[in-house]
């Protein structure tokens, strides 16, 4: 099953994407650019319903799985392939059966049966699930910072959300201008909607998560209004 497939079927606000890579950091004028149920819910871009939540779960022997649920059915991206299963009832929790497997869950929590064998221990890793949910929502590159905590997201190309102040204010720009210095691996991205001015600095140097420690492999800063964010991001396709 083509991932293309799936965002199909997923919503109807969902795009086909042009692909991104890590590359594109240096010239990303020709490329497209919490809780476990907060981070995983709608993404404010693409308009999708709160019923879509994204999981990556990760079991007791080393598999690791996504996840993506809808009302009645769910995605299970598969080491090799993609599945869709059907909702079924149960005593507890949430079951999904067909193509000779059966996949339970309830919140953080998993159970994986397969015609081969039973993974019974798997848990959601939340931090992965968030950019899991984003880059199936359509999310081209997305960014993070803290004190206070931020996130920015860009979609078709062009369009900017930043959320702030840990989800307390976000500001939504379309149709951004991007320039790229090739020399210093960066890319610039200016937008303004009615009240707001944003600029999007992404440079194509390592970055390390203040919170987190996690490396990252660009380096972002955002100007909004007179306000300076800084943080790191990447490509997500």
């Amino acid at each position: 099953m083509e991932l293309g497939q799936v965002r199909a079927r997923t919503s109807a606000f969902l795009m086909n994407r042009t692909t991104i890579t890590i590359a594109c950091l240096v010239t990303l004028s020709g490329c497209s650019y919490l809780t476990p149920e907060d981070a995983s819910t709608a993404s404010p871009v693409t308009g999708l319903t709160p019923e879509i939540r994204t999981y990556v779960y990760e079991c007791a022997d080393g598999y690791s799985f996504t996840a993506r649920t809808e009302t009645d059915r769910v995605w299970l991206f598969l080491p090799g392939k993609t599945v869709d299963l059907q909702r079924v009832e149960s005593a507890s929790g949430t079951k999904y059966a067909g193509n000779a497997i059966t996949f339970w869950n309830k919140g953080d929590e998993a159970r994986l049966e397969t015609e081969a064998l039973t993974r019974a221990d798997c848990r959601n890793n939340r931090a992965r699930a968030i950019w899991e949910h984003a880059k199936l929502n359509g999310v081209d590159f997305r960014a993070l910072g803290n004190e206070p905590g931020w996130t920015m997201e860009i979609s078709n190309k062009r369009d900017i959300l930043l959320v702030t102040d840990y989800g307390q204010q976000s500001y939504r720009f379309t149709d951004a201008t991007i320039k790229s210095k090739a020399h210093s691996r960066t890319t610039v991205y200016n937008a303004r909607n009615e009240q707001d001015l944003v600029e999007v600095v992404i440079t194509g140097t390592t970055c390390r998560d203040s919170m987190s420690d996690e490396s990252f492999p660009a380096s972002v800063s955002v100007l909004i209004n007179d306000r300076r964010l800084q943080g790191c991001g990447r490509a997500l396709h």
